[in-house]
């Protein structure tokens, strides 16, 4: 038995001094244990060190400069995930697994998690639902999250070392894409709670991760998780609309940040789905110390939105990875079973007071969209965050946006566009614009407010 405080006290002396070799540490351990399990004892310690494992078998301290933006757009899921998928549904079925029954049973499971998913019917993940899920979903979800986390890269607030839980992780698509987007020096203590037969993918395609990706499955059920943390990023992704009463869970996870951490919640841009995860946004921040960091910025302090809240964002597509292109050609039913659309809605919320963008509308200056029934017909100044891309299919390009005081839904229409209202095509999803002389209507069929903005008005990028 190797005498692993030994080992401990020993690294945390060297790193002072120079890279720790494991072949060094192991003459001044009683015993002079192999430096082959010097260097496991060390990698299984790694991340409460803050060592970092180089090429070379030597380990160094972690970098402490916060990550930085990585120009994070995939194209393409990498093919070395695809290979590994690929992999599981040969083992299972075959080289033709896309043809055939094996084929028809996934093609049929993909149209049934289609169904239930609009349906809000729960999901029950057998070994053939979690491969049929990862063959339509891991490349999307593996896009969205690095979106998600641009959010906090911009303003330093994701260590390079670093905890992370990630709840409800399914077969992988976030915890994939969390991986790709860290730098390579980064130390990741990852935590995976999945109950279901998608752990075993899961595990298959962690198998691909980095070394200093240190990754531990623990397959039980979110509500019977103990939130030990601290963690430095709690992820939710695609998850809260399968939980029976999620907003425990999240205030469970939301108590095991540390001191700096965020909790990223992220779903499905549909109607449903996205409104549910404004809904649990909502029950955690009236009344706790948690603070709604992006992207629905409440502007006007000790107010809250009331709307229905549906807000997403849609980024650049992801090709169909081969594995989809398989299933699909085989199906006889073109485009059915590739998912390229890269849409989704999400959450930041801290414990810490930090928002993305430390703004305040002020009311001398500013009309709040929960007086908007005053204002109908009157133009007015006001402060908004830009809340999706452009929702008209043709016609005036439409916008909703929000300043956090809304009982009902806003919309900016854009009727003539000019060098002073630019910005607002210009802003990018989440956004802080001025408006300044837009008109203020009632949209009676939509039964919302529409703010005008045509020649006569201005908006800026605010921040």
């Amino acid at each position: 038995m190797i005498d692993r405080e030994a080992v401990r006290s020993n690294a945390k002396y060297l790193r002072q001094v120079r890279p720790i070799d494991p072949d060094e540490i192991s003459e001044y351990v009683e015993g002079e244990p192999h430096p082959a399990v010097v260097r496991r004892v060390l990698r299984e310690e790694a991340y409460d060190l803050g060592l970092f494992e180089r090429e070379d078998g030597t380990f160094v301290p972690v970098e402490t400069d916060p990550v930085s933006a990585p120009g994070w757009e995939p194209e393409a899921f990498p093919d070395r995930y695809a290979h590994a998928l690929e992999d599981l549904l040969v083992g299972r079925y075959g080289a033709n697994w896309h043809r055939g029954d094996s084929g028809d049973r996934l093609r049929e499971v993909i149209r049934r998690l289609k169904a239930d998913y609009y349906a809000q019917n729960p999901v029950e993940y057998d070994d053939e639902v979690a491969l049929g899920y990862a063959v339509y979903h891991l490349s999307d979800y593996y896009a969205a999250v690095g979106y998600v986390l641009d959010d906090l890269v911009e303003q330093s607030l994701l260590p390079r070392h670093l905890r992370v839980l990630d709840i409800g992780a399914g077969v992988g698509g976030p915890a994939l894409g969390l991986h790709d987007y860290l730098p390579d020096d980064a130390v990741v203590d990852y935590h995976a709670v999945e109950p279901s037969a998608a752990a075993d993918v899961l595990d298959a395609l962690l198998d691909g991760t980095r070394r200093n990706f240190r990754s531990t499955i623990h397959r039980e059920r979110a509500e019977a998780f103990a939130f030990d943390g601290p963690y430095d990023l709690v992820v939710c992704a695609n998850v809260l609309s399968e939980l029976d009463d999620p907003v425990p869970v999240v205030e469970d996870t939301l108590d095991a940040l540390a001191d700096g951490g965020t909790l990223a919640a992220i779903a499905p841009a549909d109607l449903e789905t996205s409104t549910g995860l404004r809904s649990v946004e909502r029950a955690v921040a009236d009344g706790r110390n948690v603070t709604v960091y992006a992207p629905t910025l409440r502007l006007w302090p000790g107010l809250a939105p009331e709307d229905r809240g549906w807000s997403f964002d849609e980024r650049p597509r992801i090709a169909a990875p081969s594995f989809q292109r398989r299933l699909d050609d085989a199906g006889g039913e073109p485009g059915t079973f590739r998912n390229e659309t890269v849409k989704f809605s999400y959450s930041l919320l801290r414990t810490d007071g930090t928002r993305r963008v430390d703004v305040r509308a002020d009311r001398s200056r500013h009309a709040r969209m929960a007086d908007m029934d005053d204002h109908v017909t009157d133009r007015i100044d006001l402060l908004a965050v830009k809340l999706s891309r452009n929702l008209a299919a043709d016609g005036n390009p439409l916008f909703k946006i929000g300043d956090g005081s809304e009982r009902l839904e806003h919309y900016a229409v854009l009727t003539r566009e000019s060098g002073l209202n630019r910005d607002l095509l210009r802003a990018d999803y989440g956004a802080v614009c001025q408006f300044e002389n837009v008109l203020a209507l009632w949209n009676d069929d939509e039964g919302a407010y529409n703010l005008v903005v045509d020649a006569e008005a201005v908006v800026d990028v605010v921040a």
